[in-house]
């Protein structure tokens, strides 16, 4: 495979990152209005709970299929192009959503919104093009921040807007400003030349990986029903088994590979992964069990929350988390991703830690979940920075949109694992579970993500100094 060097950075305004900035907030409310408007949904539109559970999941599922080919094209075709076309794609689907009369023409609708989750690794890659090193760590966790911060505007603007207006309003406002945003990132940022001289596309590498993550994605949920379910469940994991064998061999013959697997072997770039799926799994699984902890009845041992009470209480870590963004952007900048990262793991094991013991209070619970998604979200939003900023920036998009990919992978395993913890130490016949599951759920959460400690070590070989 032939690279070249990326030029050097022309410079763009504070306008221009601003546009992206619009634009991350935009799709991130886009993508989580339906989430807090699910029951209005299937009241509506007199879905299943099963119908309801396949729509919550269509974004998720085609956003992580879109990723890696979303960052390889990118990187070969140049952020900016691409970039349009997908917000295309993305506005189709909103409009069709805002449109749509019944669950076969919504669900089309959130499959083709699943490419928004693409404009991630393509911002990052304009940004690396565009500004120096020092300025684009503060960009990129700039960037993500916004994300997150949209994902918390659109789930507190829904129910007003679904409630006040229609159903149809919460999804066609977002998409007018991904349209405004578009726009302006179209006009304010300059067209990157592609960094590859190659510009097939790897046609069978991208089938097989495709297949690999869609088999993933349902295999995850089926493993509480395993011992149910042997036959299926034992298919789908050879089945999976079998792509991966796949498209690493396709990967490995071809002249210009979907994903360079040199690029995974780095020591920077394997223990970037490995550091990203262990803290997003021992963070979904305490976001899966504080929740649970919440709506434990208060006269066990827990609070009795209801939904509009537990909205209140989770509030405050959704802000946490959008503010992590930022934060870990400077301080990537400032003492290097290599420490930022390694703060943000020390600070979530120790929460996690803290909360198998102290889960007595309302206040406890609060600050815990305040302090994970603060410290999480710095570690990965770090792991980003420096994946971004590393190499010639051939492999910017790539790069990230696997970090991003493993991120959806680590919270579907930990909230999985939450899950199975629970159901295994409800007593039969018992409604709840004993308390000893939050204690030891907590508890293998932290575990685990202290585990990836032993992958920082390598994280800043080949970083930009």
């Amino acid at each position: 495979m032939t690279t070249t060097l990326a030029p050097p950075p022309v410079g763009i305004g504070k306008a221009a990152v601003g546009a992206l900035c619009l634009l991350a907030i935009a799709t991130g409310a886009l993508e989580s209005v339906l989430t807090p408007t699910l029951p209005l949904l299937q009241r509506e539109l007199a879905l299943s709970p099963a119908q309801g559970a396949l729509l919550s999941t269509a974004l998720l599922i085609s956003g992580a299929l879109l990723l890696p080919v979303s960052g390889t094209l990118g990187d070969r075709y140049g952020g900016r192009r691409v970039m349009t076309r997908l917000m295309i794609v993305v506005l189709a689907g909103g409009l069709v959503s805002s449109l749509a009369p019944n669950l076969p023409v919504l669900l089309a609708g959130q499959i083709l919104q699943g490419a928004m989750v693409g404009a991630l690794p393509l911002s990052f890659i304009l940004v690396r093009k565009h500004l120096p090193p020092g300025s684009a760590h503060t960009a990129i966790g700039v960037v993500s921040g916004m994300f997150v911060g949209g994902n918390l505007v659109g789930s507190m603007i829904a129910g007003p807007i679904a409630e006040g207006l229609s159903r149809h309003w919460m999804f066609a406002i977002p998409t007018l400003a991904i349209a405004v945003g578009t726009v302006l990132v179209h006009r304010l940022i300059p067209d990157d030349p592609p960094a590859r001289s190659d510009a097939r596309i790897d046609w069978p590498g991208l089938v097989l990986l495709s297949g690999a993550l869609l088999t993933l994605m349902l295999v995850l949920p089926m493993v509480p029903e395993a011992g149910g379910r042997p036959l299926e469940f034992g298919a789908l994991l050879l089945l999976l088994v079998g792509l991966v064998i796949g498209w690493i061999r396709v990967e490995r013959r071809s002249a210009a590979p979907m994903v360079d697997l040199r690029l995974l072997a780095q020591p920077g770039m394997w223990s970037s992964y490995a550091i990203t799926f262990a803290v997003c799994l021992g963070t979904a699984a305490s976001m899966y069990l504080v929740p649970q902890l919440f709506a434990v009845p208060a006269d066990a041992y827990g609070f009795g929350a209801s939904a509009s009470d537990m909205g209140l209480y989770l509030l405050p870590s959704a802000v946490a988390a959008a503010v992590s963004g930022p934060i870990a952007g400077f301080a990537a900048r400032r003492f290097g991703a290599r420490t930022a990262v390694a703060a943000g793991i020390a600070g979530t094991v120790a929460t996690l830690a803290a909360l198998a013991v102290l889960h007595g209070e309302v206040w406890h619970l609060v600050i815990g979940k305040v302090l994970i998604s603060l410290a999480s979200g710095i570690c990965v939003t770090a792991v980003v920075v420096k994946t971004a900023t590393t190499g010639d920036g051939g492999d910017t998009g790539t790069a990230t949109s696997l970090i991003l990919v493993t991120r959806v992978i680590g919270f579907t395993a930990g909230a999985q694992l939450g899950g199975i913890l629970l159901t295994a130490m409800t007593p039969s016949g018992a409604n709840i579970p004993d308390e000893s599951a939050f204690i030891i759920g907590f508890g293998i959460a932290s575990a685990v993500t202290a585990l990836a400690l032993l992958a920082v070590r390598t994280l800043n070989r080949g970083e930009e100094q």
